[in-house]
């Protein structure tokens, strides 16, 4: 009789302990010391025409693992100094409300760009942890070379106007700047101007992500940009070379499983409405807070 209540109790302690586990102690995986604050890309907000979030089911996957996560929104489209300016004015009002003397930024696409001009060049990097960047155009994306330096002056100039007008009244956007953003990713202006007028500071951990489009986009939209970016810088996400992306500690290209296209410009945030085959978003963005928190950040 004995033996059979210790064997009883034995097989509700292996029940129980894993229960009790899950309950309290793996749930703060990504529990960092600081805020992690998300800064999104170009052509968009954080909540795109009010149907989709830009960082598909990532925000939740986060909280879920203890995190505490911010999201910023600036114009879809704008001037590069002109995001900045709002981003940084978000992340004091974020610090204000969270108390936290600091914040890790993690930007995606222009987000990385914008959000280090906020540091470098504004006074945000003071009160900035670690950047990481998620396929951001560090030296430029040979697409907007195609469209700022390749088009007549006069349809660019028509062009812009249209997207100002629709970026205003359609997403929202104050006073929208279309060609200032174009003109600010072209690959001569970011390697030249942009890149040494803001350098890294010091005692900021930045870290690096690109993502690669291999036999197509998931994103059909992407693919013919992604076959043209081919011939002129090789590997990349239909917006974003894989070299282009590099920046800081370069920890890697993002590629999905073996038996997929691969991961474009938009799976890698979890685009379009989280259908991404071979590939979880927010899987991977629980990996990069988990490994910021392990790194005391």
């Amino acid at each position: 009789m004995m033996k059979k209540q210790a064997l009883i109790l034995a097989l509700a302690a292996l029940l129980l302990i894993p229960g009790l586990a899950l309950a309290g102690g793996s749930k703060d995986i990504c529990d960092t010391k600081y805020p992690v604050v998300l800064a999104h890309g170009m052509g968009a907000s954080a909540e795109i025409l009010g149907i989709m979030d830009y960082w598909w089911g990532i925000e939740e996957a986060l909280e879920d693992e203890g995190a505490e996560v911010y999201i910023t929104s600036v114009n879809g489209m704008d001037a590069t100094e002109n995001k900045a300016a709002d981003f940084q004015r978000q992340a004091f009002q974020i610090m204000a409300v969270s108390g936290a003397s600091k914040i890790n930024i993690i930007g995606h696409s222009h987000g990385t760009i914008y959000t280090r001009y906020a540091m470098s060049n504004l006074s945000l990097g003071r009160y900035v942890k670690s950047h990481t960047s998620i396929a951001g155009p560090h030296r430029g994306s040979s697409i907007a070379d195609l469209i700022m330096n390749g088009l007549p002056s006069g349809l660019l100039n028509v062009g812009g106007d249209v997207l100002d007008f629709v970026y205003a009244f359609i997403f929202g956007d104050d006073n929208p700047q279309s060609l200032e953003n174009g003109y600010d990713l072209v690959t001569d202006y970011m390697s030249d101007v942009f890149n040494p007028n803001t350098p890294n500071l010091s005692g900021v951990y930045y870290q690096s992500w690109a993502a690669k489009a291999k036999v197509g986009c998931n994103s059909v939209v992407l693919t013919p940009t992604w076959l043209i970016m081919l011939g002129y810088e090789g590997a990349n996400d239909g917006l974003v070379g894989v070299e282009s992306a590099k920046w800081g500690k370069f920890r890697g290209v993002e590629d999905g499983a073996w038996w997929s296209l691969g991961v474009d410009h938009l799976n890698i945030v979890g685009q379009l409405f989280g259908i991404t085959p071979g590939f979880d978003a927010p899987d991977f963005f629980v990996d990069i807070v988990s490994d910021l928190k392990d790194r005391g950040y």
